[in-house]
């Protein structure tokens, strides 16, 4: 077996004998395009979901130098037409672009990639003629064992992310075996890419315009091949016997196409067999991210708290030239992150959120960053605000509540109940990770304006915030206990902290008044 080429079917093998969703119906739409002008597919999707464990699927599954029925006749592929035509009918090569940027040591990873593919050529095909231009070369082992290659790139952006001194020789070595009308279709039977970022452009074009791409964004046919779906998450959940509301909580929220359930497939398998945590993991992508956030780029801080509170936000995703460095506003930025999973998107909408508890963790870390001064004054003032409600500080919260009314948070138009509702978000950003923030819950005779109901791990009591416009304080209050909102937290036996707020608009002041008591 080769490294690079007909590795074998090893790598899937280690999968398939651990805990392993069944995400083999891929193969079959990969199966449909061999032979066609649509036989170029890239996919791209955030990291940790399964990249890497689909390409060493594919391989398994193509590599004509083993047997991989075993690993493959009990999966759904074996159940479609094309199962027996194509399995372990192919030459295969498989690059991991990561690994192959590592090794070439800071040199060109595109000669390291040609030299370490074309020793293996020499050994395992000895008849074929090494040409000066590599796609020859890969003609003459076509015709020489008469078997057309399946071409899987891993981790294919890597170059772009972390080589801009050999991105453009790196792109022109792709187009080089993907955009001839003529070498392409006598090497290829398809070619499978996948990587964070969709294909760079050039201009308002991809640089390699003959694959067809299927991303985040637009995932099409491969949307439930992205993550795993809530039923398989259930099915996990059930045999390892671990709670499911927690693991969706968790990891549950992205969007992907009109899949509404899909969650993070590493983070789940660790959950499994350890704690409900973040498993999210440094890449070099996001520490640029953050390099871009941290500095306000664009005005990007505004639009962080805007998530971090819990808000939807508009994102226009056409201009984003798919890398890491050419910017143009914040729209870009927050495309950025929606490719590396910091934010999930509806394409519908146009609207843009933080999918879960998972990566809202990451935020909180982007947020106390020292350097962010609107960040990390927001969050200081916000942390106090917290402190004297739970303190029962009267004043020291209205006060809180004007100072987030006057910053660029508030809505511009500070004219009625729904505005100083959404004021109450970002002056109680901080309870966002602490507490089940909720809107107009139900309560016994009415609808409570937010209620904050303490996460099982916290020893906060429950908040619950009534507001009025140009009403007095002490009504808001009494309305609390008048509506019965506290029976909403039934079965809840601690502290309830009780908080009226009212906004006078004649005299623009904000006023508070807060009650404690122990449910029984």
């Amino acid at each position: 077996m080769g490294i690079y080429i007909n590795p074998g079917n090893n790598g899937f093998a280690e999968i398939v004998n651990g805990d392993y969703i069944d995400k083999t119906g891929m193969i079959e739409l990969i199966n449909k395009r061999i032979g066609t002008t649509d036989k170029l597919v890239c996919i791209s999707r955030p990291r940790r979901f399964g990249k890497s464990y689909a390409a060493k699927m594919l391989c398994a599954y193509y590599d004509r130098t083993c047997d991989s029925h075993y690993l493959f006749d009990e999966k759904e592929i074996a159940e479609t037409n094309g199962y027996e035509e194509h399995i372990n009918q192919y030459n295969v090569i498989i690059l991991d672009m990561a690994q192959m940027v590592e090794e070439s040591d800071g040199n060109s990873p595109v000669e390291y990639i040609k030299e370490q593919l074309n020793n293996e050529i020499r050994r395992k095909f000895p008849e074929a003629e090494i040409d000066t231009s590599f796609p020859n070369t890969l003609v003459n082992v076509v015709e020489s064992t008469g078997y057309k290659f399946i071409m899987i790139i891993d981790e294919w952006d890597t170059p772009i992310r972390e080589c801009p001194a050999y991105q453009s020789e790196y792109l022109k070595f792709l187009r080089s075996l993907f955009k001839s009308s003529t070498t392409t279709a006598k090497i290829f039977a398809a070619a499978y890419m996948t990587g964070i970022l969709p294909i760079k452009k050039d201009g308002s074009e991809s640089a390699v315009s003959d694959f067809n791409e299927y991303t985040i964004l637009e995932p099409e046919e491969f949307a439930e091949y992205t993550g795993f779906t809530e039923t398989e998450v259930q099915h996990l959940c059930e045999e390892k016997q671990a709670d499911f509301s927690l693991m969706k909580s968790w990891y549950d929220g992205y969007r992907v196409g009109d899949k509404e359930y899909v969650y993070n497939p590493y983070s789940v398998m660790k959950a499994l067999g350890g704690k409900y945590k973040s498993y999210w993991r440094k890449t070099s992508a996001a520490e640029n991210l953050k390099t871009y956030i941290n500095i306000d780029q664009y005005g990007i801080n505004e639009e962080i708290i805007k998530l971090t509170a819990g808000e939807k936000i508009k994102v226009d995703t056409s201009t984003f030239n798919n890398d890491l460095t050419s910017f143009t506003c914040k729209d870009d930025v927050l495309t950025l992150m929606i490719h590396l999973g910091y934010l999930t998107y509806d394409e519908e909408t146009t609207e843009a959120w933080i999918p879960n508890e998972e990566v809202r963790l990451e935020y909180r870390t982007l947020v106390k960053k020292p350097g962010n001064s609107t960040l990390a004054d927001l969050i200081m003032a916000s942390e106090k605000l917290l402190d004297d409600t739970l303190a029962g500080r009267e004043e020291e919260v209205a006060k809180a509540i004007e100072h987030v009314r006057e910053t660029n948070y508030a809505p511009q138009h500070y004219n009625n109940e729904q505005a100083l509702r959404y004021a109450i978000k970002f002056a109680y950003i901080v309870c966002v990770d602490r507490f089940l923030k909720i809107e107009e819950l139900p309560g016994g005779r009415g609808l409570a304006d937010v209620v904050f109901i303490p996460k099982r791990d916290t020893a906060y009591p429950a908040i619950i915030i009534e507001l009025k416009w140009d009403k007095d304080e002490e009504q808001a209050l009494g309305q609390i206990d008048e509506k019965k909102y506290a029976a909403v937290l039934e079965g809840y036996t601690g502290e309830v902290v009780k908080v009226g707020i009212s906004y006078d608009s004649n005299r623009k002041i904000h006023s508070c008044r807060i009650n404690k008591n122990v449910r029984k």
